[in-house]
């Protein structure tokens, strides 16, 4: 079951995600040995386009690919952003197709080993996959105590779907193709208001699943969040939350 494929769920999605893709895409550039943008980018598992947007900074041109058609439909138009509707372990693309990339907070729903190789096959030689992810570790910079709450009460009333997640080791992929040249993992502090977080949290795949996968209410859902996080908050409109951010830089081999 794709999760992020109703209507429902994608408007959710367009409007709650923050857009922190940048910040990875700027260390990204950083490491990159050259300071001109490569000449094809492929962005994948997409979704409303934030990630392929990030892309331009590393990339003169960049493909969108994602297999829900309602995300694909919020994208933003953009004259060097091609959206299509594909499967990221079946893309249609030639061999060495691209020169980069890039798929953010998506490759725990694929089959790794799959993906990797069709990475490795769409890829140019000695061309470069970046992985990356921005993790809710539910802690709140201004109260100790919502990190609890955001295990023992959310998590508890929406458990997280089954899902494979990312890490990789040292010479792990060195089976499947590709070079780990460059790993990092650092805090990444996002600012919400108390309408934000509720939708930023309606946003995540647990909650998807309780109202598009299990017939859920989500004015019921939002009520019930409005409720338990605005004590968090008190007097204040805005507070910080602390994400763990990781990359990890992939080259092909030759």
């Amino acid at each position: 079951m794709n999760l992020f494929a109703s209507g429902t769920a994608a408007e959710r999605y367009a409007k709650g995600r923050p857009y922190f893709h940048p910040r990875v895409i700027g260390r990204v550039k950083e490491f990159l040995p050259s300071g001109e943008p490569l000449p094809r980018g492929l962005d994948v598992c997409c979704g409303t386009g934030h990630s392929s947007v990030a892309l331009k900074e590393v990339a003169a041109h960049v493909v969108g690919a994602d297999a829900s058609a309602e995300m694909l439909a919020r994208a933003p138009k953009d004259e060097v952003i091609t959206f299509i509707l594909a499967e990221a372990e079946r893309l249609p693309f030639g061999v060495s197709a691209f020169d980069i990339l890039s798929i953010c907070q998506a490759l725990h729903w694929l089959d790794k080993r799959k993906f990797l190789a069709e990475a490795r096959r769409i890829l140019r030689a000695d061309g470069w996959l970046v992985v990356y992810d921005n993790f809710m570790t539910g802690r709140m910079a201004e109260s100790e105590d919502f990190v609890r709450w955001f295990k023992d009460s959310y998590v508890a009333k929406f458990p997280s779907p089954r899902r494979n997640w990312v890490l990789f080791d040292e010479g792990e992929t060195e089976g499947d193709g590709f070079h780990l040249r460059f790993v990092e993992r650092f805090d990444n502090a996002i600012v919400f208001t108390p309408e934000s977080l509720i939708d930023f949290l309606t946003s995540h795949s647990n909650i998807i699943a309780a109202v598009e996968g299990s017939g859920g209410d989500i004015e019921e859902v939002r009520a019930w969040l409005a409720k338990e996080i605005g004590p968090f908050f008190g007097g204040m409109g805005k507070a910080h939350f602390v994400f763990d951010a990781a990359v990890w830089c992939l080259q092909r081999a030759e």
